[in-house]
């Protein structure tokens, strides 16, 4: 089965895409009645079999309101007058996708404050204090 190239790590199965193509909408004249080229593409990322557990996680969160609750990953291009050229939008919107999520996030490596930083936090501290402080009424006497 012939295969896409998302990364040098990553390729999906071609039989994993489902095309299929309605009426565009907007600007376009008789072409735009008459022809189908608006292209909706299907990608069942619940099923993939193509992806590991953690990049459908963070494909998922990607990806959206374009997923459904079923898992599917629906993509719809009709910015272009043609089919093929539809076709190769959606596709290309969802292979940025993937690419995006198979990009593994920076573990976070925990710091401290610095010496100034801490300082400047007492000295903003002690401001809004005495700050609060001067709004009281003062002693009656």
């Amino acid at each position: 089965m012939p295969r896409i190239e998302v990364t040098p790590d990553v390729a999906i199965e071609e039989n994993e895409l489902q095309f299929s193509f309605a009426r565009s909408s907007g600007p376009g004249g008789q072409n735009v009645n008459k022809v189908e080229t608006a292209a909706h593409l299907r990608f069942d990322v619940a099923r993939s079999a193509s992806l590991d557990e953690a990049l459908k996680r963070r494909l998922r969160r990607l990806a959206g309101a374009r997923l459904t609750k079923d898992g599917v990953l629906l993509i719809f291009a009709q910015a272009h007058r043609s089919r093929e050229q539809n076709r190769r939008d959606a596709l290309g919107r969802l292979l940025r996708l993937i690419a995006a999520a198979a990009e593994k996030p920076k573990a976070r490596v925990k710091t401290r404050p610095t010496l100034a930083s801490r300082a400047r936090r007492i000295e903003t501290k002690a401001r809004r204090g005495e700050t609060k402080r001067l709004r009281n009424n003062p002693p009656a006497g």
